[in-house]
């Protein structure tokens, strides 16, 4: 069962800090409903929406976590989200899910935001 705890969230932050810092991001870290780590990001020097594609006209963006990387066109944004996700997941993430026997076993889940629907995300250029 996905479960994560205050304190696995205090230890995985400072590498997420690191990753936020490194890329020039700001963002805060949460936990919702005790089994997903959610990263929110408020503003930055990455244009996440921008890079999404051009017909997209909102103004935040619940990011796919399993397919960013492969989805993202700009290689700066490919690698912020790889290190990201990689900083999210830690050393004890773990995922054993068989979907075709119906099996779920992950040590919990991970949620990107570029803003939010009260918040849009400031693209700092």
């Amino acid at each position: 069962m996905a479960y994560i705890r205050q304190e696995d969230k205090k230890k995985l932050a400072p590498e997420i800090k690191k990753v936020l810092k490194k890329y020039g991001m700001k963002g805060s870290i949460r936990i919702c409903n005790h089994s997903t780590l959610v990263v929110n990001l408020k503003e930055g020097a990455l244009d996440l929406i921008g890079d999404y594609g051009s017909d997209y006209d909102r103004d935040h963006l619940q990011v796919n976590t399993y397919y960013c990387v492969e989805w993202a066109k700009s290689p700066v944004i490919k690698s912020f989200y790889d290190a990201l996700i990689k900083a999210m997941k830690g050393a004890d993430w773990y995922n054993n899910t068989d979907a075709m026997t119906d099996y779920f076993d992950i040590a919990y889940y991970i949620n990107i935001n570029a803003g939010q629907w009260n918040k849009p995300y400031v693209f700092n250029a």
